[in-house]
């Protein structure tokens, strides 16, 4: 009796597996299917990419040596590009938390709210920093200004959705509780939610710095301040060991970056 359940459930494991790599064949199949059709409607001029190789080899001979001069520009620059970031996530703070209460499905006052809230997110998200940065050139003008609301305007998205998800997991027995106690809702997001979203809150927030230090340096290339300004310029002017110098300080700022956030990391969370 034993053997016979025994040999029934390897066939049907057997036949379980026999689907499962039937399936991913099949996706396997598909996906590739795509790319192929992809790779053929795209107009790409193969000579160039076959030639790429020695295009970089050549580009990479005329940026070395790295050349020192205006690294007082590019330093400024990159203090420039840590205000951003700093900036536009301290001001995200103030204008994604509302966002995410109200899109958090435990917390938002009705269905009307919740879509609107979600529908702050889904937008935010939907369009790519330069996408902002080249908007908000195109009203204030080119400077820091532009930079830091389109940052701004990126990040709400990121923050407003991972806070609203943590806001949605929460254990609802203290919030229950002081409810039952007849407290209002100031104090029941107070006492109730907050102190059980904040370490999600300072890890979001830690983690988006980050991030908006790595999309600062690219803003210049559409005109919105930081170092980007100055790559820009130095690639319109051929000057390519000046660009090797800027790559590097973007680099090592990126590095400086990430040991911040882990250590900010490693102390609040």
């Amino acid at each position: 009796m034993v053997d016979h359940a025994q040999q029934l459930a390897d066939r049907v494991w057997q036949r379980y597996d026999r689907k499962q790599r039937l399936t991913r064949y099949a996706v396997l199949l598909v996906t590739l299917m795509v790319v192929v059709w992809a790779v053929s409607d795209i107009d790409i001029f193969w000579p160039w990419v076959w030639d790429a190789p020695n295009q970089i080899s050549g580009l990479g001979a005329r940026m070395w040596p790295p050349s020192p001069a205006g690294l007082n520009n590019i330093i400024a620059a990159l203090i420039e590009t840590v205000h951003i970031a700093t900036l536009a996530t301290f001001l995200t703070i103030f204008l994604a938390l509302p966002v995410a209460y109200i899109a958090a499905q435990n917390t938002t006052p009705n269905r009307a709210c919740l879509w609107l809230g979600r529908f702050i997110l889904v937008s935010s998200r939907s369009v790519n920093t330069i996408i902002w940065a080249l908007l908000f050139v195109a009203i204030f003008g080119p400077g820091v200004l532009a930079g830091i609301l389109a940052i701004v305007f990126r990040s709400i998205g990121f923050i407003g959705k991972l806070m609203g998800e943590a806001i949605e997991e929460i254990d609802r027995k203290p919030v229950e509780a002081m409810q039952a106690t007849g407290a209002s809702k100031a104090k029941v997001v107070a006492y109730a939610i907050v102190p059980q979203v904040m370490p999600a809150f300072f890890a979001i927030v830690i983690l988006r710095w980050d991030i908006n230090i790595r999309e600062s340096t690219v803003l210049g290339l559409v005109g919105a301040g930081g170092i980007g300004v100055i790559l820009q310029g130095a690639i319109d002017t051929f000057a390519w060991p000046t660009v090797a110098t800027i790559l590097i300080a973007i680099i090592v700022l990126v590095l400086i970056g990430e040991a911040i956030t882990s250590l900010l990391r490693s102390k609040v969370l």
